[in-house]
């Protein structure tokens, strides 16, 4: 049986690595160079919501912290841990 719980961790252990030498506040060509995107695709990101930002003018911001959790939480990782767990949970309500 795969331990989840340690491979989260690890996914999440290597996005604090990833992130961590960043500053708080990023602009959109640090996210583009980050990500190994264009700056368009960046700003397509952000527009659909996949990106979180916030405007200030013309300027885009996106939040160091945001930006780890929304990759975080759009890891397949994190949706294979979340479909383990529902079919366990599945699991001990028939067993009761």
């Amino acid at each position: 049986m795969l331990d989840w719980s340690s491979r989260s961790d690890a996914v999440t252990s290597r996005l604090d690595e990833l992130f961590g030498d960043l500053p708080k506040k990023l602009d959109v060509p640090q996210v583009a160079d980050l990500l190994g995107m264009t700056k368009k695709g960046v700003y397509q990101w952000i527009h659909q919501g996949t990106i979180p930002a916030y405007k200030l003018g013309a300027t885009w911001i996106i939040l160091r912290d945001e930006l780890r959790d929304a990759i975080a939480s759009g890891s397949n990782l994190a949706q294979e841990i979340a479909s383990d767990q529902h079919a366990q949970d599945d699991a001990e309500d028939h067993a009761d």
